[in-house]
């Protein structure tokens, strides 16, 4: 049984109000809060390590599965390994993300290794967001890695996003695409006081026609700090953008680091960066609509992550 804090976090995270439809699993303070399995989507538990195997069929459509992770005790750290593996030609939503609410003073520290083995054109839309919350000392840390493995022919959308409370985080991504796999990753991050976010990509496009589009949204506000490392590597004929965009604000810092390698004749690789400050004119715009100052700042970066 769940508690009402632990359902403001699963909202929060995974956009759940009650148990969702479909294959879950719900994970709270290291143990299991609910599992389901579906025909066509089955979950075992790891037999070696603390996680989970998920398995797709092949053709599976519109079906969903929902992994959220839920920390509520100070001085709780654990490592969790998930691997997705993906059948042929199916086409699937994944939802996972973590909340911690720490209101001690040990620190709370969740760690998820996640695997993907997608299969020839089938389509992922995965979706993770990072909460933290809690008026203790103790600090909330999220270290996520996910690892993307695609056959010909794939599609993954990845959706990752750390909305707030996270002290400290990160965040490593590697993809592996063969020939026609696309992935897409939308990143949006937002850290305060004296938070520190690392976020590292590093894709790799392996076959002919490869596409990967990158693109990480920032804002880094008080004393925190943001490092954005990102590579992509062509090997064939393919296409790879990576971007970062970011707003600094008060005492913040942000360090991108762009790399890009080219193996290929016919390989294509760009990379666009921006780092800076609102814009004067963008406040005292809003500000003679009647808002004030920092209602303005709000407005424009919520636009800025939507």
């Amino acid at each position: 049984m769940l508690s009402e804090l632990q359902w403001k976090i699963l909202e929060e995270v995974a956009d759940l109000h009650k148990t969702p439809e479909g294959a879950y699993n719900i994970r709270s303070d290291s143990a299991s809060a609910g599992r389901r399995s579906t025909e066509n989507i089955e979950i075992v538990s790891k037999s070696d390590v603390s996680g989970l195997e998920i398995h797709i069929k092949p053709g599976t459509k519109k079906e969903s599965v929902h992994i959220p992770v839920v920390l509520t005790k100070s001085g709780l750290k654990e490592v969790v390994y998930n691997d997705f593996f993906v059948g042929e030609d199916s086409d699937v939503l994944i939802v996972a993300g973590c909340g911690i609410d720490n209101c001690g003073n040990q620190d709370s520290q969740h760690d998820g290794i996640h695997r993907f083995f997608v299969g020839k054109n089938a389509k992922v839309k995965y979706v993770e967001k990072h909460y933290g919350s809690g008026e203790g000392k103790g600090k909330r840390i999220l270290n996520p890695q996910t690892e993307v493995y695609m056959e010909e022919g794939s599609s993954v959308t990845m959706e990752m996003v750390q909305i707030k409370g996270v002290d400290d985080t990160n965040r490593t991504t590697i993809a592996r695409l063969r020939s026609g796999a696309k992935l897409v990753v939308r990143e949006r991050l937002m850290t305060h006081g004296a938070q520190k976010a690392y976020s590292m990509y590093d894709v790799t496009l392996d076959g002919e026609d490869a596409a990967a589009d990158v693109v990480s949204r920032s804002v880094a506000r008080d004393d925190s700090y943001q490092k954005f490392d990102a590579k992509i590597t062509g090997n064939a004929k393919c296409h790879g953008h990576t971007e970062c965009d970011s707003i600094i604000m008060d005492r913040g810092k942000i360090l991108a680091v762009p790399a890009l390698e080219a193996n290929d004749i016919d390989a294509t690789l760009v990379h666009e960066a921006a780092i800076g400050k609102i814009a004067g004119e963008q406040i005292v715009k809003l500000m003679t609509l009647g808002l004030t100052e920092q209602e303005a700042e709000e407005q424009i970066v919520n636009g800025f992550l939507r």
